[in-house]
Formats: C-alpha cells, structure tokens, sequence
C-alpha cells in the first residue's frame, strides 16, 4: 500500500483544490488571499458588478498580479507570442485533399 501526501487548500469551509506539494498549496492559499483582498476593494468602485462578477474579477487578477503590477507601474503589458507553426510534408498534403461530403 502507498502512502499518499495531498494539501488541501480550504476556504470558509469549502475545499478549493488539492495539491501534492506543499509549495504549490501555498502558492495557491496565497493567490486566494490576495483574491479576497481585491475583491474588497472592488466592491468599493462605482461600477455595477454582481458579487459573481466581484468574486471572478478578483480571482483572475489574482492569477495575473504580476502582469497587473507591472502595467500599474508603467510596464508595457507582456504579450504572449504564440508558438511558431511548422510546415510539415503532412501538413501540405492535407491541404490537397478534399473532405467527402457524407449524405
């Protein structure tokens, strides 16, 4: 039998997620926290949004709070390039062929 060391991350006694890492649940405890700190300050602007909204809003500039801190302090924000596509022999020859219409 082996023996298996999970992290659960528990908010308001509800369970967020489940980590084998320690590391990782901590990262992931203090993204929540900062998320609960944001929402706290959205729901002090002048713009109507559900506590849905508040809450999704809050979690996903958690996420990306290096990109935010760095666009508020002047940074241009980080564009993601996407992966260069290669030109493979398959790849041209699947472009000769015409689909079959099934009736």
């Amino acid at each position: 039998m082996a023996v298996i060391v999970k992290y659960v991350v528990e908010r308001n006694g509800v369970e967020r997620m489940t980590f084998t890492s320690k590391k990782e649940a901590d990262a992931y405890d203090k993204m929540l926290d900062v998320a609960e700190a944001l929402e706290g300050m959205l729901d002090k602007v002048d713009v109507p949004l559900s506590e849905q909204q508040v809450e999704s809003l809050a979690l996903e500039m958690a996420k990306y709070k290096d990109d935010f801190i760095s666009v508020l302090k002047g940074s241009k924000p980080t564009v993601e390039k996407e992966p260069k596509k290669t030109t493979k022999k398959a790849d041209v020859e699947d472009d000769k062929v015409t689909a079959i219409k099934q009736a």
